[in-house]
């Protein structure tokens, strides 16, 4: 009996969202075959627009992408320079040890080497 009644509500439910889905893409056929003459009457304003706003959407798009960004990276710097220890936070400490380091030995080569041009 229950399966009877979830059978019969699922066609139901299925039928009535094909019947909606033929009257939306008639409606779209429709609507379509109607302002297509008035599109191609303004699509020399159209078109144009629509990449000057295309254009616009991106740049306020990207903006803010690379703001929020900006704002994380501060936030990042903050939280590490005020020894919270934020994620990451130990590879940067590694890599500025291990640049100390190389800049260090570079220096004593370099003294190593001036000492000997002088020395002979």
């Amino acid at each position: 009996m229950m399966t009877a009644l979830k059978a019969a509500t699922a066609a139901t439910f299925g039928g009535s969202m094909l019947v909606l889905s033929g009257l939306i893409l008639a409606g779209t056929v429709i609507a379509l075959t109607v302002a297509t003459p008035v599109l191609v009457i303004f699509s020399p304003v159209l078109v144009p627009a629509a990449i000057a706003l295309a254009l616009m959407a991106a740049g306020f798009v990207t903006s803010g992408g690379l703001g929020v960004a900006a704002l994380s990276v501060f936030s990042w710097m903050y939280k590490y320079l005020t020894g919270k220890h934020p994620p990451g936070a130990d590879q940067l400490d590694h890599a500025k040890a291990r640049l100390a380091s190389k800049a260090r030995d570079i220096k004593d080569a370099a003294q190593h080497r001036i000492d000997q041009a002088q020395g002979s």
